[in-house]
């Protein structure tokens, strides 16, 4: 057996467990900071009985993909319901990119990556994941009690002995499910998106094909947030909340702005939001939602409160035309304009319904005596919001071979010199 070069036991070294435990324990630290901050600004510092850190760990294993189970208890003659389900999509996507960086930082500026040896090494990380994922949903567990104020339903409460508490706990074989789920897919987008890692042999024709489309999906919803951020600190500095708009930037900003974006392709949300709970979005989005049993979320019925909502299309556009320029430019040169709109429509599809299965929102809570009513006064509530997806994929397979046609017709011209010059230089 020959010994192994200096520069292979570089790479070994390079895919060892210590790289592996600095990626996952870098991506859960700055997942618990963003969720800790965020939760801070929203004023859940405050919960009582030193609950704050097992509702930052709660955020992070709901951040990717785990399950959080609310439970209730008011005593023999009570019920208590409960229920909630939103993904906070700006601690799950700074954990994403922190994982994907770690993930393929060792594979960068390579010639050949190895099958067997890219699998060893998500291998490796998965394995840590796991360790620490269940870590984290064992510390996601917290019970409070319920306070029913004054008046009428203190004395009810008083007189049958009730002392309502909401709590919560994590399903921990399905959080670990979920959680692998989520960084599986974490890690092969990195190796369908990255520009300088090679995919293993055996995947070379979808470095042509699919990672262009790929990473232009990525620019697009990067930009999405970050033109979101820009606007939630011009409030800031404009109108003021700043406690409330950092939540909201560190908590849920993408929930908020990919959910405009599928607004702006012409798709329909339908919630209700009742009680105290709301939504993390603008005020005129509470309002079409708020009263009615059921309402529908979309440029009409927005535009009815503030036609201001239309420039979401023009957003929209400029924001599709660019990343199919994107994609086009990361193309084969001679690939035609009609594919581009198809890989574009394609890809955009795939987006959407992405967006629609992670942003959405469900929350309830409620206090029943014997059966009858809802008790909690201002503490009983429901807030939801699901997203019509048949009807958005149609929109977004439309928008994306408009937008991709157009694209690949803009850069067609470059794309074709490019091709001549490397003709001529072969």
């Amino acid at each position: 057996m020959s010994p192994r070069t200096p520069s292979e036991q570089t790479v070994v070294a390079r895919h060892g467990w210590l790289q592996a435990a600095a990626t996952v324990l870098g991506a859960l630290i700055v997942m618990g900071v963003v969720a800790a901050l965020g939760l801070w600004a929203a004023g859940a510092a405050d919960l009582p009985d030193n609950a704050f850190p097992r509702v930052v760990a709660a955020t992070v294993v709901t951040a990717v993909g785990g399950t959080i189970q609310l439970s209730g208890n008011a005593g023999e003659l009570a019920t208590t319901r409960a229920g909630l389900t939103v993904t906070p999509l700006s601690v799950t996507l700074v954990g994403a990119l922190v994982l994907a960086a770690g993930f393929l930082r060792p594979l960068r500026h390579r010639t050949v990556t190895g099958a067997g040896q890219l699998a060893e090494w998500a291998a490796r990380i998965a394995v840590l994941w796991l360790l620490a994922l269940l870590a984290l949903a064992l510390a996601a567990r917290q019970t409070f009690a319920v306070s029913l104020g004054e008046g009428t339903l203190a004395d009810i409460g008083e007189l049958f002995g009730l002392a309502p508490e909401v709590g919560f706990t994590t399903d921990v074989p399905l959080t670990l499910f979920f959680g692998l789920l989520w960084l599986a897919g974490v890690l092969v987008l990195a190796l369908l998106v990255s520009r300088v890692v090679p995919l293993p042999p055996r995947l070379l024709r979808l470095q042509q094909t699919v990672r262009p489309a790929a990473y232009a999906m990525v620019v697009l919803l990067l930009a999405c947030v970050v033109l979101g951020i820009l606007i939630a600190l011009v409030v800031v500095v404009t109108r003021g909340h700043a406690a409330q708009t950092f939540a909201l930037i560190l908590l849920g900003m993408p929930n908020l702005v990919w959910l405009c974006f599928t607004i702006g392709l012409g798709a329909t949300w339908n919630g209700r939001v009742e009680g105290p709970f709301g939504l993390p979005m603008p005020h005129v989005l509470d309002q079409v939602l708020r009263g009615q049993e059921v309402s529908a979320l979309n440029l009409s019925t927005i535009a009815e409160y503030d036609g201001r909502v239309w420039w979401l299309v023009v957003v929209d556009a400029v924001l599709l035309l660019g990343a199919a320029v994107v994609m086009a430019r990361g193309s084969p040169a001679r690939m035609p304009a009609w594919r581009q709109a198809v890989h574009m429509a394609v890809a955009l599809a795939l987006t959407v319904l992405v967006i629609c299965l992670v942003g959405r929102i469900s929350a309830h809570y409620g206090l029943s005596l014997l059966g009858i009513g809802d008790l909690a006064g201002d503490l009983a509530g429901e807030v939801f919001l699901k997203p019509e997806v048949w009807p958005a994929l149609g929109f977004a397979l439309l928008w994306g071979l408009l937008t991709g046609l157009l694209g690949g017709l803009l850069v067609r011209p470059v794309r074709w010199r490019r091709a001549d010059q490397e003709g001529w230089k072969a």
